[in-house]
């Protein structure tokens, strides 16, 4: 054998093994815990992950997507009717908010960490049960005290926030500017359809 052989046999076993993972992993796979995990380096595993996800690319229900900082197996997009129709049917319900826990949710997730008192100022309500709700949902995490008077506890959105909104980091959230940009729009749009 060359070691030129070698070489590829060792690519072609290092997705043979990530294919495995991704499939019984029910959190998304970084590539750090992979390197732990297989004692390879970070170019292997991340060939490996792009060479999947080429392999996935066309021709299979499922793609291998950036989710939450690692990589996951998910539902091909053109193919979400089905899947909604099928979690509808036999699995739980999608995750539905109130408006004060989206409310509250979008206030950690830009402000964060956060304080109970800030959200509340932001809000202009109390909101003890809604971030109680958001914390047994596991959607925000204490992420320890702030300093200072009080020593308030601190919220941050989860892993489980990003997965909930289809998300890979915190930074794919739209900018303010973005939303007010839309929100503008959707502003016009309905006062052209009331003329």
């Amino acid at each position: 054998m060359t070691p030129a052989s070698s070489s590829a046999e060792s690519r072609m076993e290092i997705t043979r093994i990530l294919e495995s993972l991704l499939i019984v992993s029910a959190e998304p796979l970084t590539v750090e815990e992979v390197c732990r995990t297989l004692n390879v380096g970070e170019k292997e595993v991340l060939e490996g992950f792009r060479s999947l996800q080429t392999h996935y690319e066309n021709e299979h229900g499922f793609r291998l997507v950036r989710l939450a900082g690692g990589w996951q197996l998910a539902s091909a997009p053109e193919l979400s009717e089905n899947v909604s129709r099928f979690r509808e049917s036999v699995q739980n319900p999608p995750l539905r908010l109130s408006r004060a826990a989206l409310e509250t949710l979008s206030v950690v997730a830009y402000k964060q960490p956060v304080t109970r008192a800030e959200i509340e100022e932001i809000r202009g309500v109390r909101s003890d049960k809604v971030i109680e709700t958001l914390l047994r949902l596991g959607l925000i995490r204490i992420a320890g005290r702030k300093k200072g008077t009080g020593t308030p506890l601190l919220f941050r959105t989860t892993a489980n926030f990003l997965d909930a909104f289809n998300l890979d980091s915190i930074s794919d959230l739209p900018t303010l500017e973005e939303l007010e940009d839309e929100q503008q729009g959707e502003d016009a749009l309905l006062m052209g359809e009331r003329q």
